[in-house]
């Protein structure tokens, strides 16, 4: 998934762009909701009876003739299939790279492809400079070239389909014939693809693809093209398409690698049971959905969390694990068993109540920002499957081109308004604290990220924030580049490149936080969360206020077994303005820090020191400090997209053991005046600021009082008028 995921269910190429990684993740106990693990003795029909069986032909042709989107699709994959009947068969002379390597590797942008300069060879070009580059076969993060042969290989797959559907609505035998052709070149060439992995390493990985999860998603579309002309193929080139493609791919590549619970096995479950419901085996049937370990069914019960999102944290990994899902129980239903449980049905409802007000992932973990206008097409099979009106005004808004619109799509969208949250809302299962206020794309977003790692995809970014407003996120994340970028593990995977706190100028460890307190007080949306164990030695907890759709007030509270570095962190787009003196500051040289450039410091000595930062023309936003222990105000430019990509960046650094960052972000710059008070238990005793704190803050008019007793101790209060005010919550307005 930032860096962006290409449609999947288009073609397979963006299987390329995910890693092997076999993260591990929070469990959820139980499989409520799931369809019976019972494995029926199954009959199967006749073929076709993955992609399609004859009903869903039927359908299609009925789809095709009424609706002028789907005859407008028909059309271009007519047009594509009719144009390739003339062209030879020219597979690739070797397995493809990985996409992840296609990177310049001094700016860590991606590539695109250029003029051919000779046999399977081509420019590529880095949009940072620009300048162009060659491929180096020998040097896998070089192999260029390998890139384009392994969408090569991703384009012959999808022709068998295309030709498969084009011979079995029509009836024309030349595309049957062409499917064959491509599926006898495989059969005589898989093997001679020497095994090789995302290093180049020999003897691992895949044959015409550099890693079992790309191996799987090309094997998924090659048995779903294959299907469409089984009927077609003697017995002897069935055969040949079985023991030469089919179970090769399968017990070298793709059976050995049980990954547990993870999107890679999801597309892993596809391949094995398609290939099972092809060749009418029932053990390969069995292992996809049943099996007790990584089976469909374990998939769903313990890697969807109970808020209908996967368990790996990244927006971009949801929608891929989806991608990798759909071709399995589609296969599955055809040939009489449903899969289509509660659970899947929850992985659509799910991003609905994430999204940003104008339905955008936000891009935490290992991922981009994931617009859903973007996945439509996944739910053209959704509403296919589950009628939930609310999938509706994503299909309504889009051209309906995608290839599930054309196979699936209802042919009468029923009406439905908008089913965007409008309210702030706490995901416990995920751990994503949303505050919101305001109507419509206008509105103000903050989510608040505490909850679990997610496995060899999460970041170490707890309490981390994300910030949205006006139509766009102000406040990003760093999300993710290429994994082969050398920013992937340099900036990406530091706690330096987040909204939250760094200590040591180390990066936290991988931690599970939890909310402490969520709600509405006298019209102020509020969270506390915990950080969890993030490093040893040292809590902290962020509550986060949001007073009006233009001004929040962030209390990070920190405390520590001794004085530590603190660097609580901030992430804005735009650019600064008129940034107070100050004076040079050189960055210490620990993994994330020589991305922050441009940098300068001065000391928060007095209250209410101003930042103030451009965000788009004639919109200016601005951050206020209040006083506090000493504090270095570090401004400069962090990175985003590439190194030569530059966004404002702020550092606040405290050496202490226990201390309160007490901060507010005025969206309007408004001027702001926000306090930190010490407060006493009821003997009397003072607080720790570390543990609770009383927060004056005043702006245009108004003022307000926060307590927050991150504690939860007996704080007593002397009101004005000398009334004692009591309070022992988490957060609380006097």
């Amino acid at each position: 998934m930032p860096f962006g995921y290409k449609k999947i269910l288009r073609t397979l190429a963006t299987a390329l762009m995910l890693n092997t990684f076999a993260g591990t993740g929070a469990e959820v106990a139980g499989s409520a909701g799931m369809p019976s693990v019972e494995q029926p003795d199954l009959k199967l029909p006749p073929h076709p009876r993955l992609l399609l069986n004859a009903a869903g032909i039927e359908q299609l042709k009925h789809r095709i003739a009424s609706e002028p989107w789907a005859k407008a699709s028909w059309d271009e994959l007519m047009a594509a299939a009719d144009k390739s009947l003339a062209s030879p068969v020219e597979l690739p002379p070797r397995g493809g790279n990985w996409s992840h390597n296609y990177v310049c590797p001094i700016h860590g942008a991606r590539l695109s492809q250029g003029k051919k300069i000779g046999s399977w060879q081509w420019e590529h070009i880095c949009p940072v400079g620009p300048h162009i580059l060659r491929g180096e076969p020998a040097t896998a993060t070089l192999d260029f070239d390998g890139n384009a042969m392994a969408n090569a290989h991703a384009r012959l797959a999808q022709q068998i389909v295309d030709h498969g559907l084009v011979f079995q609505l029509t009836g024309d035998a030349r595309h049957a014939a062409k499917a064959r052709e491509i599926l006898l070149a495989y059969a005589d060439r898989y093997l001679s693809y020497p095994l090789h992995d995302n290093q180049g390493k020999a003897g691992r990985g895949g044959h015409v693809a550099s890693q079992s999860l790309t191996e799987a998603s090309w094997l998924t579309t090659f048995t779903q093209g294959a299907d469409l002309v089984w009927t077609t193929l003697s017995d002897a080139d069935r055969t040949a398409i079985a023991d030469k493609v089919l179970r090769p791919a399968l017990k070298e590549v793709i059976l050995p690698h049980r990954l547990g619970i993870h999107n890679i096995q999801c597309h892993h479950n596809s391949a094995i049971g398609l290939v099972g419901f092809l060749l009418d085996d029932e053990k390969l049937i069995a292992t996809a959905i049943d099996d007790p370990a990584d089976g469909y069914l374990q998939e769903m019960a313990k890697g969807v969390l109970g808020d209908g999102m996967w368990l790996e944290g990244s927006s971009g990994y949801h929608f891929f694990t989806i991608s990798g899902v759909w071709p399995l129980t589609e296969a599955a239903r055809n040939c009489g068993r449903d899969l289509y449980g509660p659970k899947l049905q929850s992985m659509f409802d799910g991003p609905l109540a994430l999204a940003t007000p104008d339905f955008v992932l936000p891009n935490f973990n290992d991922s981009s920002t994931v617009p859903l206008a973007g996945e439509a097409d996944f739910y053209e099979l959704a509403l296919a499957r589950y009628h939930n009106a609310a999938y509706a005004p994503l299909l309504a808004q889009g051209t309906r081109r995608g290839r599930l619109a054309l196979l699936y799509g209802d042919t009468n969208l029923p009406s439905a308004a908008p089913s965007g949250a409008q309210a702030s809302r706490n995901s416990a299962a995920s751990g994503y604290a949303i505050l919101q206020q305001g109507q419509g794309t206008d509105a103000t977003w903050l989510c608040v990220k505490y909850g679990p790692h997610g496995g060899g995809h999460g970041h170490p970014d707890k309490n981390n924030f994300i910030l949205y407003a006006r139509g766009q996120i102000i406040a990003p994340d760093a999300g993710t580049h290429a994994y082969g970028s050398p920013l992937h593990g340099s900036w990406d995977k530091t706690t330096l490149a987040h909204n939250t706190l760094t200590v040591d100028e180390a990066s936290q460890s991988p931690a599970t936080g939890k909310c402490l307190a969520f709600g509405t007080e006298r019209g102020v949306d509020y969270v506390v969360s915990d950080a969890g164990p993030i490093y040893s030695g040292v809590r902290f907890i962020r509550t986060v206020a949001m007073l009006t759709s233009n001004l929040l007030v962030f209390v990070d509270q920190v405390a520590a077994d001794k004085p530590r570095t603190l660097d609580l962190v901030y992430h804005q787009t735009g650019s600064w303005e008129q940034l107070p003196a100050g004076e040079a500051w050189a960055a210490p040289a620990a993994v994330g820090y020589e991305y922050f450039t441009g940098t300068t410091q001065r000391t928060n000595g007095t209250p209410g020191t101003t930042l103030h930062a451009r965000i788009a023309n004639g919109w200016h936003a601005s951050l206020t400090f209040a006083d506090g222990d000493p504090t270095e105000i570090i401004t400069g430019y962090g990175i985003l997209k590439t190194t030569e990509d530059r966004v404002p960046m702020l550092v606040q650094r405290r050496e202490a053991d226990k201390t309160a960052f007490v901060w507010a972000i005025s969206l309007d710059d408004t001027p702001v005046s926000v306090r930190g008070d010490a407060v006493s238990d009821a003997a009397g005793t003072p607080l720790s600021e570390a543990d609770a704190v009383l927060v004056q803050v005043s702006a245009a008019g108004r003022e307000w009082s926060l307590l927050v007793n991150s504690q939860m101790k007996s704080v007593i209060l002397n009101r004005p008028g000398g009334k004692a005010w009591h309070s022992d919550a988490v957060f609380s307005m006097p």
